[in-house]
Parts: C-alpha cells; structure tokens; sequence
C-alpha cells in the first residue's frame, strides 16, 4: 500500500495581502483595522480552500515591530496562523519552517513573491508559487464554484423514465388504442 506524502503550505500573509486585487481594498475604503481584518479573513479562507485535505497550512505575518508578538501559533478553521516574534522577520520564520519541513522529508510549497525567501526556499529544494499567482488561482476557484452551482432541473425519478423505451412504447399504444 503507497503512503501519503506529507505536505506543507507555508504563506508569506502581508506579502500575499500586498498582491493583486482580490486582497486590497477598493480607493473609497480606509485601511482600518475592520479593512484590514477582512483582507486577512478572505486570505484565511482562500489558504483553506487551496490546502484542502492535501496540505497542512501555516500562514506567517510579520510581527517583528510589534514587541509585544511572541510568536505564539493559533490555529483557524485548520490552519495555523502566526506572528513572527518581536525582533525576528516574517521572512526568516518562513525560511525556517521551510528547512525543517524540507529536513523532515515534507513536501513544501512556499507562497511569496519576496525574491529572496524565493531563492533561499527553492535552494533546499522546497516548491514555491508567487502571490500573484496564488491570488490568480484563488479568483479561478471561485469562478469555478460559481459555475458549477448554476440551477439544475432536478431528475425526475418516474415509473416511465425507469421502464425500457420498446415497452414503454407498447404500454403507451395500449393506452391510447
């Protein structure tokens, strides 16, 4: 029997927040925290949707301004979710869990258009995706799910629909004789 390869998601979340336009918000909309806290919701619930059963996912911000960060790992609708400690970056919190998961023989997929947690990740051999292009396949899955819930006629689960098409036609010339 094959086993399952482990896999890990590991997001870059300011940097995927930066990308695109799915997470940024409209010109008219200032960047409070109600903005800001819905950005990172719709990255929350994009990053569970693409790691689905295949991946286990961490998303990563950057808390190294903030003293009061710890670092401290909570875990969301499956995912983990983090601040880098106070004084230490995002970008090396990334590049860490990337080694380590690469050390355990743990497929890793990188999200960040940082080029230098790019060139570091995929130098010990980890895959990585851009943000834009994270945020591409995310607008395309939606679409996808958009497209697929279109109204359906139900079937109609009939006595006729259930018989062979010669006898139903021998029945229905039975009947109308």
């Amino acid at each position: 029997m094959a086993t399952r390869r482990k896999k890990l998601l590991i997001v870059d979340g300011y940097n995927v927040l930066r990308s695109g336009s799915r997470y940024l918000f409209s010109p008219d909309e200032d960047s409070t925290d109600d903005a800001f806290n819905r950005a990172r919701e719709t990255l929350l619930n994009d990053v569970v949707n693409y790691a689905g059963y295949e991946y286990s996912a961490i998303i990563v911000f950057d808390g190294a301004r903030n003293i009061h960060s710890r670092g401290e790992v909570e875990n969301i609708a499956g995912v983990r979710v983090m601040f880098s400690p106070a004084g230490q970056s995002a970008d090396k919190v990334i590049e860490k869990l990337a080694h380590d998961a690469r050390e355990r023989g743990v497929q890793t997929l990188v999200v960040t258009s940082d080029a230098t947690i790019q060139d570091t990740v995929f130098g010990g051999g980890v895959d990585r995706m851009s943000a834009n292009g994270f945020s591409r396949e995310m607008e395309m899955y939606y679409e996808d799910v958009v497209l697929d819930e279109t109204p359906k006629i139900a079937e109609k689960n009939t006595i006729a629909a259930r018989i062979p098409a010669d006898v139903l036609a021998k029945l229905q010339a039975l009947r109308d004789a």
